[in-house]
């Protein structure tokens, strides 16, 4: 097939960036969109030109490295699927395919397609640890947990980081990715030692890495790749008033 891109072209964040317009011929649907842009590349070389800069690892939709807006879309017109998973049998021939990094201000862009993910490290990292003990391993079923709840912390683990779920915030928040970061630990007994003092460390980094507010659009829910709900941000609302909650008692005591 034949497609027309417009690609997002920019040399670091205090440069200016704009539009540059490529032209692809002979593109196999069965190629994946991480895919195409190499074939780009490699065309773009062969005339000594710049390759478009974008970021890739795994190819496997597990990484969350492969972050673009593509038509308007974080990760594509295509619902639960991160880029590199997102083939070109979903275009048709002829079709004008735009290209752009995430837009958030807590992401500046690095070069083109690439931006700096760091505020989502520091949040995690804020986050700190757990209460376990070292040594061997323990037993398997040394610490019982129902079910419902492993599969709930495991929903919430699935979360790869990609950071669809700020570029598609009209607000710029990062609440659902705190969220997941947040409940997959507190939802476990082995994380309730630190729960409250994790959950007040990392919404303060959320805040302080330039994150906006969430106001429920449900954006982010819409176009997580992982399918992550809204209903991890309501977990960690309760968990957070909570928190503050102890933390005024405590020291009122």
């Amino acid at each position: 097939m034949k497609l027309n891109l417009r690609v997002w072209r920019q040399q670091s964040h205090e440069s200016p960036g704009g539009f540059g317009d490529y032209t692809l011929s002979d593109v196999s649907e069965d190629s994946s969109f991480l895919e195409m842009l190499d074939i780009l590349n490699e065309e773009l070389i062969e005339k000594g030109e710049e390759p478009v800069a974008f970021d890739h690892d795994c190819r496997e939709g597990i990484c969350g490295m492969c972050s673009l807006i593509i038509n308007g879309n974080a990760h594509g017109p295509e619902t639960a699927t991160t880029v590199c998973q997102l083939h070109m049998r979903h275009f048709s021939d002829g079709d004008t395919i735009t290209i752009e990094p995430w837009r958030a201000r807590a992401f500046p862009v690095i070069k083109d397609l690439i931006v700096d993910r760091t505020a989502f490290d520091n949040i995690v990292q804020a986050g700190g640890f757990i209460t376990a003990r070292t040594g061997s391993a323990p037993d398997a079923n040394e610490i019982p947990i129902p079910k419902p709840i492993a599969d709930k912390a495991m929903d919430a683990a699935a979360c790869i980081g990609c950071g669809a779920c700020v570029a598609a915030c009209p607000n710029g928040a990062a609440m659902l990715f705190t969220s997941a970061k947040c409940s997959q630990l507190n939802m476990l007994p082995q994380g309730q030692g630190e729960k409250d003092n994790r959950v007040l460390k990392m919404v303060a980094a959320m805040d302080d890495n330039g994150f906006g507010n969430c106001t429920n659009y449900g954006e982010c829910q819409a176009v997580c790749p992982k399918e992550i709900t809204l209903d991890f941000i309501a977990k960690m609302n309760r968990d957070y008033a909570t928190a503050k909650i102890h933390k005024f008692f405590g020291a009122a005591s």
